[in-house]
């Protein structure tokens, strides 16, 4: 099927991507990876006072080259394969059924050894996680606020993460005056480990005496509730 002009041009398409892979691989030394992470790739001679940013960005880089290198290794070694077909004959063939691959398709891809019916990435895996199994449906299957539960659920478990931080903001919350940035998590303002208002500022002492207040905001805000409250029933009062 394939003429010898053919052959040879995609021969010299090929050595000429064999020899821009060899010089770019020689020309970055395998992407840095003859060097070493720190004291050669970066210049420092530690890492003991380096910010553990300065370094995630550094390990980012690194894992960013080995996976170029890798991929530029590879790409080499298909080319080296198919320079060997030619040789042998059976460039341009599908090595899983034996029938000639397209011209457009060799143009695009010279070191093809499939045609497109049987393509290697047309096999990717369809399996979802084995989470998933039991995570089922994703959002809401472990909310159980509509259930008057009160055992620890994974709304709760997000909550115990999400008070360290989180990327919200004031605005992707639809209640108003969430301006404290370590409220800006799902019901912040829910009670932990009491349910009454008043016991997040009362406090007594391991044998129950000695009731105290405890100066917070929840104090603050309780003495504000009822002293709007005392201002409506005044006003009720006047009608």
């Amino acid at each position: 099927m394939w003429s010898q002009q053919k052959m040879n041009h995609f021969k010299n398409v090929l050595l000429q991507m064999k020899e821009s892979l060899n010089n770019r691989l020689n020309d970055n030394r395998h992407y840095g990876s003859e060097l070493e992470l720190i004291k050669e790739s970066v210049s420092e001679l530690s890492n003991y006072d380096n910010h553990p940013g300065d370094t995630g960005t550094e390990l980012f880089e690194r894992q960013k080259d080995i996976a170029l290198n890798d991929l530029n290794e590879t790409e080499l070694k298909s080319i080296n394969e198919a320079l060997k077909r030619i040789d042998n004959g059976e460039y341009g063939y599908c090595k899983t059924c034996g029938q000639p691959i397209a011209a457009e398709r060799l143009e695009a891809l010279p070191a093809t050894a499939y045609c497109k019916e049987h393509s290697l990435e047309q096999t990717g895996s369809y399996r979802r996680p084995i989470e998933e199994e039991v995570l089922m449906p994703p959002y809401g299957k472990f909310d159980n606020d509509d259930k008057d539960a009160t055992f620890y659920d994974a709304e709760d478990s997000w909550q115990d993460v999400a008070v360290y931080g989180t990327s919200e903001t004031p605005s992707d919350f639809s209640e108003n005056g969430m301006l404290n940035y370590n409220e800006m998590f799902v019901e912040s303002e829910e009670n932990v480990g009491y349910v009454e208002d008043i016991e997040g500022f009362i406090a007594t002492d391991m044998d129950g005496s000695n009731t105290r207040i405890i100066p917070n905001k929840m104090h603050k805000d309780y003495e504000r509730f009822l002293m709007d409250q005392e201002q409506t029933d005044e006003d009720s009062d006047y009608v």
